[in-house]
């Protein structure tokens, strides 16, 4: 036996297992440390505020949204409501009710479902084209202009210009809808 060869052996042996023994310890932290990130991530809620289409930058703070913002959501609310047809409007009433506040689903869902009933007993449609949208961010509103056609059976009864009041709550990084109403003299 060659003691030398052994001994060297030996020693390179403990280096190696030194070597390996850090690798896994390195790795072991790793590990704690990803495991202590996902622990706080969970429980912890992102919101993300996007408008239906983003044509606009804008900005939005805890309990308030810029002019910008207010204008996208308002004419997306528009078209659900004033853009329908007896085969659109059950789920753009559904699309309609997930944006709006708890204590008005209740008005605005009856409200829709007997609009809906009405479209479909008379074969109507109606169509909004938007031609002016004035925001209002102390207000969290804004006021939709534009054509609102209407046709019964394909032959147009009314081309008039209305205006309706849009109106938002902002809380907890989500909007909501609080009113949607026809506004009188619209066209002034």
């Amino acid at each position: 036996m060659d003691f030398e060869r052994l001994s060297g052996d030996l020693k390179e042996l403990r280096r190696r297992n030194r070597t390996l023994g850090a690798a896994v310890g390195l790795l072991a932290a790793g590990h704690v440390l990803a495991l202590a990130v996902v622990l706080n991530l969970i429980g912890a809620v992102r919101t993300v505020v996007v408008p239906p289409s983003i044509n606009k930058s804008f900005w939005v703070t805890r309990d308030k949204a810029s002019g910008e913002y207010l204008e996208q959501m308002g004419s997306f609310v528009a078209w659900l409501v004033l853009d329908v047809t007896p085969a659109s409007i059950d789920w753009k009433k559904d699309i309609l009710l997930g944006y709006v506040e708890p204590e008005q689903h209740g008005g605005l869902k009856t409200r829709q479902e007997l609009e809906a009933a009405r479209l479909k007993r008379i074969n109507a449609s109606t169509a909004f084209a938007p031609q002016q949208l004035v925001p209002s961010e102390e207000g969290q509103s804004v006021v939709v202009r534009g054509r609102l056609r209407t046709l019964v059976n394909g032959v147009e009864t009314a081309n008039d210009l209305k205006a309706y009041l849009v109106e938002f709550s902002y809380a907890g990084g989500r909007v909501h809808l609080k009113t949607f109403k026809e506004l009188p003299h619209a066209a002034s």
